[in-house]
């Protein structure tokens, strides 16, 4: 059966409200959570961004689910750092917490003042970051002079057994080079044909571990209404991707952003009205490869979305799937 999962997205919630609604939705029936890793939020209409480290370890102690966090080393973490606070996590909730590495955006990373590399070096530099952090967690004294340095570095405090590396991938090319280190993959996007290239591509190339999907979604009591919140609250799916990365503002995103362009918010965004279609629409996403599927509904307040999915739409996903 289809793992399924809840989003938390940070930049739109205060945490001390995400933190409710991922107990929430632990209650609804949902399998596992997992949360974005961001300084700051894609546009000004979702207005928060708290801590995710901080907040995971208050979220995984007032829960029972498995967590799993988005996160880019290099440029605002020093991967060092990262490592600490992953060894950290899985030392107090073994066997509960994975992490999914990626080569970050700009609008996160920026802030450092350093400059911000073109794509390759940000991969290049991923790839000794994954290296450095899973010889730190395995207990080695690491010296690394290369896109980051390290000075004989290592962690005291470690977990038993280390927690899986998955990368975030968005596209054929960056899923079939992640299967050169990572243990899992995860990327975004409710396109079965789309999606199922993207984790077909990890496959091919010899990637191992679970496959995971993350699914925007905005239900609506009519179509109408879920698309002015999906217009609202996720306008920067309607940005050029070929831009995402390298802004550096959610002033920049917003700008850039069309929020009539219904095309392009559904293409962002699963709107639907129906639990039945989200259902079908969900299980097509398993069946192109998923073996994980994390929901994210775009509205602020979760409320009816976490009550649909008790009151029978993620059963309704798991018939199907």
């Amino acid at each position: 059966m289809v793992f399924l999962g809840y989003h938390a997205s940070h930049e739109q919630l205060p945490p001390s409200a995400l933190l409710a609604s991922v107990q929430d939705a632990e209650r609804a029936g949902f399998d596992g959570a997992m949360c974005s890793d961001h300084l700051a939020p894609w546009g000004l209409a979702q207005g928060e961004s708290g801590y995710t480290w901080s907040w995971l370890g208050a979220a995984l102690a007032t829960t029972n689910l498995s967590f799993g966090t988005v996160t880019a080393p290099g440029q605002r973490y020093h991967p060092v750092i990262t490592a600490q606070a992953i060894a950290t996590l899985a030392e107090m909730f073994p066997g509960r917490f994975w992490c999914a590495l990626g080569s970050g955006e700009a609008v996160n990373e920026h802030v450092t003042g350093d400059a911000w590399p073109p794509k390759p070096e940000r991969q290049d530099r991923l790839a000794q970051a994954a290296d450095v952090m899973r010889r730190l967690i395995a207990g080695e004294r690491v010296d690394h002079d290369g896109a980051f340095r390290v000075h004989d570095a290592r962690i005291w405090s470690r977990p038993d057994a280390p927690p899986p590396f998955f990368a975030a991938a968005a596209s054929e090319p960056t899923a079939a080079w992640a299967a050169e280190w990572a243990e899992g993959v995860i990327t975004v996007g409710h396109d079965p044909e789309v999606v199922g290239r993207i984790l077909a591509a990890y496959r091919d190339a010899g990637g191992t571990g679970p496959c995971a999907v993350q699914v925007h979604v905005s239900l609506g009591a009519s179509r109408t209404e879920a698309l002015r919140t999906a217009a609202d609250q996720w306008r920067q799916a309607t940005v050029p991707a070929d831009l995402m990365w390298d802004l550096m503002q959610p002033e920049d995103f917003d700008r850039l952003a069309d929020p009539s362009d219904v095309g392009a918010v559904e293409r962002g965004v699963l709107v639907a009205t129906d639990d039945q279609e989200v259902a079908e629409r969900v299980a097509a996403i398993a069946a192109a490869g998923a073996d994980r599927l994390y929901l994210h509904d775009v509205a602020q307040d979760q409320r009816p979305f976490l009550d649909r999915a008790r009151d029978g739409l993620l059963d309704g996903i798991r018939e199907l799937s």
